[in-house]
């Protein structure tokens, strides 16, 4: 071989490593090392090249741009909710006791000594309870829903507003029953809520949660959840349950806050959680905004809540019952007692009754039962299908009215004169809890204020009263009309009812100061 031919091949040597170099580089077949070095990241100084763009999903959705519309869909929630959300400020005076010296050597030592030495302090004047709870801008007007257990008892209630700027409250109304109160404030063009439809709430859907947990200082904290469940009841809250069960964050302070959609819709107002810490735990429950605005429409107009009636004492059927009554499982409510002339003994509805259904919708527990005659309007006429003896038997019933509270607008609570105690009217559940015979009329003392005139006279929570100044009082309005007659520094007889027995418990309304 000649220098020409070795000169040639060595060119075509060259010439295919090159060619193989350029090739594998475009295809990318090169592998990186531990050594290759990591490029540099790319700043505004050295805008060398755009990142690579997020790689779509199998039906071209990008994922970071599916990221970025939940969280800013979060973001925009938040910005068009948070000024309808109120912080409110309760304060509660409490009378403080008296002081009580311990002698428990008293006979030995003498009763000086152990006044002087061992007397428990006891504080001054009375004692101030403050609170913290949320509420919701559900009119323009300055009318707010919030439950009724952040402002219960409370003799001052403050508002915030999300601009920092703080209004005294007044309360227009109040539902113990549902925990929901109807506060006013004196302000215009607030930004009102848009109310959703609770009945569409779906399992899994996103919600946000907004108030002002555990400190002043986090008002108008958003949290972020999922709706985890309905038709919820909890033994001990209230009577008329059906909550939304959420796992956004709810803590002591939320209470009376809004839960909302996507669409920026309240859809409930945030009351409760479970918990063995205090704390959140992950479940938390809502009051659906359709009672909700039930609650708030019947006391703005009527003063009061309404609601139907059936007149039956219920219990959850049990595992146990469903079986010796041949059920397929638990469900319905088994009626333990009729109340005489009620509009379910008029109707024919007896003991040991099982009912399945309420106008064409089955019944899964007594709290749901419960609650859809408490939303139908009274006097309407309703089919009530039962089991009973093993048979279905569908039933025609007019509902009547719920004899609710009295007490359930705030000025049935205002008297000229200081009682140092409060009554409501004889419910048929307080009836049934105090063992209060049915031919007994009168009003019964819901709470009595400790160290007031009315205690120390002997009277107490649960006692009947029948008569004020030997006038009838069958109810709490019967009752605010004869008290507003009296005068301060005047005599006052109550003839009560205490178990089986009757006295009179008789004071001295203190004078004005």
């Amino acid at each position: 071989m000649n220098k020409k031919h070795v000169r040639l091949v060595l060119l075509g040597i060259v010439v295919g490593v090159i060619v193989g170099i350029v090739l594998s580089a475009g295809l990318n077949f090169t592998h990186t090392t531990n050594a290759t070095p990591i490029p540099e990241a790319v700043t505004e100084a050295n805008p060398a090249q755009p990142p690579a763009p997020e790689p779509p999903l199998s039906d071209g959705i990008n994922k970071r741009a599916l990221l970025d519309a939940l969280s800013d869909a979060f973001a925009d929630v938040a910005e068009e909710v948070n000024p309808s959300v109120v912080t409110i400020f309760t304060t509660s005076v409490v009378k403080a006791p008296r002081q009580m010296p311990i002698q428990p050597f008293g006979d030995f030592f003498g009763d000086d000594f152990f006044k002087r030495f061992f007397q428990v302090p006891a504080p001054q004047g009375d004692i101030i309870q403050q609170g913290l709870g949320s509420g919701v801008v559900v009119r323009s007007d300055g009318i707010i829903i919030t439950n009724y257990h952040v402002v219960k008892g409370a003799d001052e209630i403050k508002v915030r507003l999300y601009d920092g700027t703080d209004y005294d409250a007044e309360v227009k109304g109040k539902d113990p029953r549902s925990d929901l109160a109807v506060l006013k404030i004196d302000a215009k063009g607030l930004k009102a809520i848009k109310l959703g439809n609770s009945d569409n709430v779906r399992v899994g859907q996103w919600v946000l949660a907004i108030g002002s947990p555990l400190d002043k200082n986090l008002e108008h904290t958003v949290t972020a959840g999922i709706v985890s469940g309905k038709g919820r009841n909890i033994a001990g809250l209230a009577d008329y349950q059906n909550y939304i069960q959420t796992d956004a964050a709810i803590n002591p302070g939320n209470s009376g806050g809004a839960l909302v959609n996507l669409n920026g819709e309240l859809i409930g107002i945030n009351t409760a959680i479970l918990t063995k810490s205090g704390g959140y735990m992950g479940v938390g429950f809502a009051i659906p905004v359709n009672l909700v605005k039930k609650v708030m429409n019947d006391i703005l107009t009527k003063g009061k809540v309404v609601r139907g009636w059936l007149g039956v004492v219920i219990q959850d059927v049990t595992p146990q019952l469903a079986q010796i009554y041949g059920l397929k499982k638990p469900e319905g409510a088994v009626v333990t007692k009729v109340q005489k002339d009620s509009p379910a003994d008029k109707a024919g509805l007896k003991e040991e009754d099982i009912i399945i259904e309420f106008n064409g919708q089955k019944i899964r527990n007594r709290f749901d039962l419960s609650s859809k005659v408490a939303n139908t309007l009274p006097g309407t006429k309703v089919k009530i299908k039962v089991l009973r003896d093993g048979k279905e038997k569908t039933l025609t019933v007019k509902l009547g009215e719920y004899p609710e509270e009295e007490a359930v607008v705030a000025q049935a609570e205002e008297y000229k004169v200081d009682l140092g105690f409060k009554v409501q009217d004889l419910t048929p559940d307080i009836r049934k809890q105090l063992d209060i015979p049915e031919d007994v009329e009168g009003v019964v003392v819901s709470s009595v204020r400790m160290g007031s005139r009315a205690f120390l006279a002997g009277l107490r929570e649960g006692d009947v009263i029948l008569k004020v100044n030997r006038k009838p009082v069958g109810n709490v309005r019967e009752f605010r009309k004869v008290v507003n007659e009296l005068k301060p520094g005047s005599p006052i007889a109550l003839y009560v009812q205490r178990g089986d027995n009757r006295l009179f418990v008789t004071f001295k309304l203190p004078k004005k100061k």
